[in-house]
């Protein structure tokens, strides 16, 4: 029979670890807020350019998700003021806006892959960008854990 003691939670040695994993996560959850603002405000960009003059970007001919480049304005448009304003609720500690930053990463990422050949590099960018967004989130166990 094994006699291992389970470190208690007042140990010196197990708070110290503790503060040291919860200054990790809110790091990661302060760069994602900040992803996300950044991210916003170019998805802002891009909108209005898709929207105000469409043909900046290169036509794909038959490609499975052909839709006109003005509507993918008004979806990066769309997705980018939900990005930026759940970065800004992160930035804050709200738990909501990790929730919708999470899932509006997910959007933005679908549809940056839906946007690939019209803007290929940057499509890439941002799809890598997102997944480290929904990371950094799901890792983020707030301020009291």
């Amino acid at each position: 029979m094994s006699t291992h003691a389970t470190p208690h939670r007042d140990d010196p040695a197990v708070r110290a670890d503790t503060a040291a994993d919860s200054g990790m996560s809110t790091t990661l959850a302060v760069f994602a807020a900040i992803l996300m603002m950044l991210g916003g405000a170019l998805g802002v960009l891009t909108g209005i350019a898709a929207i105000l003059r469409d043909e900046i970007y290169v036509r794909t001919p038959n490609y499975v998700f052909g839709f006109d480049v003005t509507t993918w304005g008004w979806v990066q448009l769309a997705l980018a003021v939900l990005l930026g304003a759940a970065g800004i609720g992160v930035i804050r500690g709200r738990t909501w806006a990790r929730v919708v930053g999470m899932v509006a990463a997910g959007i933005n990422l679908i549809a940056h892959f839906a946007f690939l050949p019209y803007f290929p590099i940057w499509s890439i960018v941002i799809i890598v960008l997102d997944v480290l967004v929904i990371w950094a989130l799901a890792v983020y166990r707030g301020e009291n854990a």
